[in-house]
């Protein structure tokens, strides 16, 4: 029944806006459900390309950029892991050629040996390089060969770990009871060289001391001894290095 306050004449109110309303709120879910249809598609491949990029970040200035095929194409993740490991290894390669090469052009390739192994860079130093036998102390000798050793590693943000290895031969002195104490202390002594005389970040280097346990020659021998007392100064490849304590 129509109010006797509402002329014949007088239009309804209300009914206008709320039309354009309910428009506007059907548009919103069709738009809202087009999104949510699009996201689960580019999700489902996100995850799949960070599952492939894992251990893949923290790369070198100047390091190549992996590609990434176009999101219609259809990937192996593995294959792209692979990819991006093959392109890390090659600049590591890269990069200890060029270490080589400078630590000739200094006079260290007989007192520095520079190796490429899965897990970086390493610079090998001999304990006679660096120690005289059974100590820690460093050796006169052995500080400009660090300095120098510290202006390469100064080129790099990986992180650096310092690793002292002895023979079998035992030890039992007061101050080394045995030879994880040696390898421990010829570590931290190496680390705390390159932070107070080579100025490197302390947050960059770790030390490990290792004993006897991870020899590269045969202890039967002298000489094989000899190359088993060593000092190993790794730079981590990028993908080791996320995984390492910041």
């Amino acid at each position: 029944m129509r109010s006797r306050w509402m002329s014949d004449d007088e239009p309804q109110r209300g009914t206008p806006w709320l039309t354009t309303y309910a428009d506007m709120v059907t548009l919103i879910l069709c738009f809202f459900v087009l999104l949510f249809s699009m996201s689960i598609v580019q999700m489902d491949k996100f995850r799949a390309v960070m599952s492939s990029l894992q251990g893949a970040l923290g790369i070198l200035d100047g390091a190549v950029t992996p590609v990434i095929p176009p999101s219609d194409d259809v990937f192996d993740p593995a294959d792209l892991q692979a990819q991006l490991l093959a392109q890390e290894m090659q600049m590591m390669r890269a990069m200890a050629a060029e270490f080589e090469s400078e630590l000739a052009g200094m006079g260290l390739s007989d007192k520095v040996i520079v190796e490429m192994e899965e897990r970086g860079v390493v610079f090998r130093l001999a304990d006679t390089v660096l120690f005289d036998i059974g100590k820690d102390e460093l050796r006169p000798e052995a500080r400009e060969v660090l300095l120098k050793v510290g202006q390469l590693l100064s080129q790099v943000a990986n992180p650096i770990r310092v690793e002292g290895h002895t023979d079998n031969w035992p030890i039992n002195t007061p101050r080394f009871p045995s030879n994880w104490e040696l390898s421990t202390g010829r570590a931290t002594r190496v680390v705390r060289f390159l932070i107070e005389e080579a100025n490197l970040d302390p947050k960059q280097l770790q030390a490990a001391g290792y004993g006897e346990y991870h020899p590269i020659a045969d202890n039967e021998t002298a000489e094989g001894r000899q190359r088993n007392r060593r000092v190993d100064v790794i730079i981590l490849r990028p993908s080791l290095a996320v995984a390492e304590p910041q």
